[in-house]
């Protein structure tokens, strides 16, 4: 007899028990409903043993596909769809394709889907204005008539349904999504002018003036490439004094003067302006005729400033001319040739005020002689600034005369540097010196250097031999010289026509020398600006500062020497400074808070033969009761801790600084309550009977060593 069993997923693999088998009849059955969209097949081996688990046949494999149900509706990949399409599509344009996906079968009719559009808003000009492919779901256009400007319609919404069974309504299953299709403006419409004509008037030299606002309409798409107008001048503007830029907000064409016009010359502009748009019209439209216009500009006259010509004026003359020289003569013009006017000239910049013009002929002039080496001469070039003045009504203007002065040799050279150092017993090497004259060539160097000849030790101590036609080098003849300041009297002369000669002091500090050939005397302090009053004054600084220092010192010690001498006043045990305050245990815990100090006191009726560490301090406060508890007799052989205990109070009474209640010394009965009885052996009871301590054996082993230090009679 067999018994048989599968394995595989779906049996004995996850997903489990999907699948069993009669192990008997061998019969194959399923359990649970099958999803094919979550498993498709299903992959199983089928076995058969004997009645011992011998296998009597090899395994066979067994593929169970499961068949498809049309149990899932088709779902497109967005909710909404959106499109545009160009304004005037001719039909047959495609716009887009919307997509739906079954997760059926797509080979069976299950997953097989077909489109249709259920309904078009708005339905202008036509309701069957697009149409879609059943089977791609390409969505194109069939009607013409799309048009933004005329339909007045800017976007259409379709409903688009998609069914499965090959879109047999009967046994398919549906769903649907919206499509919007944006219809996208084209450059159908060309901008057209409000009026054909246009005026405007604007004065004359004006620049950057709007002239006249030029206004168009365009029926496409505000702010779109469309939309926007660009001018453009064709006539009436052949020297480019207009443009017209746009106003980006409202698509108005702002007429503009860019250059000056002279009412003398040109008094009326007549322009044809045209509009077009950023983007070409498109094919099959041609341009409107109101897409021209004509621009009438008046220019309206101004008082123009006299103007000088040529402006600037350059004139080229000599320095040093003497004062009242005719250098040139200096006019305006006029520009408004229909109006007589009277002109008048003034000097408006004159920073040497070498000059002066004549209010009616400009004839201008020296008041001082020039100076090609002033300050305010920059590049041989002198700048004056002359104004013209219009009678009524007034207007002014302005003009500079640029003087380029020739040089002349008019300045005498000098000695440069004007003072040098020397060692008192010089090298063979000497100083080189030259000139500086403010003059230019030819009338500086080259230059010749001589000594003076007085004094007379001048030449007995120095040489001076010309190395080039700008450098001399001077020399000390004798072998030592003692430090000092010398002023050697050099003269020299330039090359200029009519050669200028001058004789400038030239300043020698001969002093002390190291190995580098450097001064280092005290005098270089006193160059570098500190006198002898400086030194002297730092001097002193530094020794107050000093004997500030020493009294400090002394002063220090001083008084570590009274303070050390005040310790040794001190008694060391009054000090309390440094030594340990020592206070007995805190005390038991919180069951133990409530007791009677009263108890610890020592009572009157004591025999006072019988205590003797039980005595009262004298600061101690007396109080004074009746005791109810049995008197215990005192150790008879209190030991050496009775006597160091006994030792402390006397010294506790005798200490002044003690606080009187820092403490309680004195020894008194625990009370009555104690059923141990009295553990002191310091005679704190009435009695001077002896003590019984052998009791402390009972006690346990922590009390059994005081049973043998006080117990046991005399062992």
């Amino acid at each position: 007899m067999l018994r048989y069993s599968v394995t595989g997923p779906g049996a004995d693999q996850p997903p489990t028990g999907i699948f069993i088998i009669n192990p008997i009849s061998g019969q194959l059955s399923v359990t649970k409903p099958l999803d094919r969209e979550h498993i498709s097949n299903f992959h199983l081996r089928a076995h058969a043993v004997d009645l011992n688990g011998n296998q009597v046949e090899n395994p066979i494999d067994i593929v169970i596909n499961v068949i498809d149900q049309n149990d899932n509706r088709p779902e497109f990949t967005h909710t909404t769809f959106n499109g545009s399409v160009p304004e005037g599509s001719k039909p047959g344009s495609f716009v887009m394709t919307v997509t739906a996906v079954d997760k059926d079968d797509p080979k069976t009719a299950n997953g097989m889907l077909r489109y249709k559009i259920l309904s078009q808003n708005p339905q202008s000009p036509s309701s069957n204005m697009f149409t879609i492919n059943n089977r791609t779901g390409d969505i194109i256009t069939v009607a013409a008539g799309l048009d933004r400007e005329v339909c007045k319609v800017t976007q259409y919404t379709l409903i688009i349904q998609a069914t499965d069974m090959e879109g047999t309504p009967t046994y398919g299953l549906s769903n649907t999504a919206t499509t919007v299709i944006r219809i996208s403006d084209i450059n159908d419409n060309p901008p057209e002018f409000t009026t054909d004509a246009f005026f405007g008037e604007v004065h004359e030299n004006r620049v950057n003036v709007i002239v006249s606002n030029l206004t168009v309409t365009d029926k496409d798409q505000p702010h779109t490439p469309s939309w926007s107008a660009v001018y453009r001048i064709i006539d009436g503007d052949s020297t480019g004094r207009f443009s017209v830029p746009t106003d980006p907000s409202t698509n108005e064409g702002l007429l503009t003067v860019v250059k000056p016009i002279d009412f003398e010359l040109t008094r009326t502009f007549t322009l044809t302006v045209e509009a077009e748009n950023e983007v070409s019209l498109v094919q099959g439209i041609p341009p409107h005729r109101q897409s021209t216009a004509t621009v009438s500009i008046q220019i309206l006259d101004t008082n123009e400033s006299p103007e000088f010509s040529p402006n600037p004026k350059s004139i080229k003359l000599e320095e040093g001319l003497p004062a009242g020289s005719l250098l040139t003569t200096f006019t305006a013009q006029e520009p408004d040739h229909f109006k007589y006017q009277i002109v008048r000239y003034s000097k408006l910049y004159d920073p040497a005020n070498w000059l002066e013009i004549d209010p009616v002929s400009g004839r201008i002039s020296t008041i001082a002689v020039l100076d090609r080496e002033s300050p305010y001469v920059k590049n041989n070039q002198y700048n004056r600034t002359i104004m013209d003045e219009s009678s009524v009504p007034p207007a002014s203007g302005t003009g500079t005369l640029q003087i380029y002065l020739l040089d002349i040799n008019d300045n005498a050279p000098h000695v440069l540097p004007s003072e040098v150092e020397m060692c008192e017993r010089p090298d063979r090497t000497g100083i080189n010196i030259t000139a500086n004259d403010p003059d230019l060539n030819p009338n500086a160097g080259p230059f010749a250097f001589e000594l003076a000849g007085r004094p007379s030790d001048v030449r007995r101590n120095w040489t001076l031999s010309r190395l080039n036609g700008e450098y001399a080098q001077l020399q000390l003849r004798i072998g030592f010289l003692t430090s000092g300041f010398y002023e050697i009297p050099v003269m020299i002369t330039d090359s200029g026509n009519l050669p200028m000669s001058n004789t400038s002091h030239l300043r020698v500090k001969v002093c002390q020398c190291d190995h580098h050939g450097d001064c280092v005397d005290m005098e270089r302090i006193i160059a570098a600006g500190l006198g002898t009053g400086a030194i002297i004054a730092i001097l002193i600084c530094i020794i107050i500062l000093l004997v500030l220092v020493l009294l400090f010192v002394m002063w220090m010690k001083r008084r570590d020497k009274e303070r050390q001498a005040k310790q040794l006043l001190i008694d060391p045990e009054d000090d309390v400074r440094d030594n340990i305050l020592k206070y007995d245990e805190e005390g038991g815990g919180e069951e133990d808070q409530d007791y009677d100090l009263s108890q610890l006191q020592q009572p009157d009726a004591l025999d006072p033969d019988c205590v003797k560490v039980g005595i009262r301090r004298l600061d101690e406060r007396p109080l004074h009761f009746d005791h109810q508890y049995p008197v215990r007799s005192a150790a008879p052989h209190p030991g050496d801790i009775g006597d160091f205990i006994h030792e402390g109070l006397k010294a506790a009474d005798n200490d002044p600084t003690a606080p009187p209640y820092d403490s309680l010394l004195v020894f008194d009965y625990e009370g009555s309550g104690s059923t141990a009885g009295s553990l002191s052996s310091l005679h704190s009871s009435s009695s001077c009977g002896d003590q019984d301590y052998d009791y402390l054996g009972d006690w346990g082993p922590r009390f059994r060593k005081l049973a043998d230090l006080y117990g046991g009679g005399e062992d």
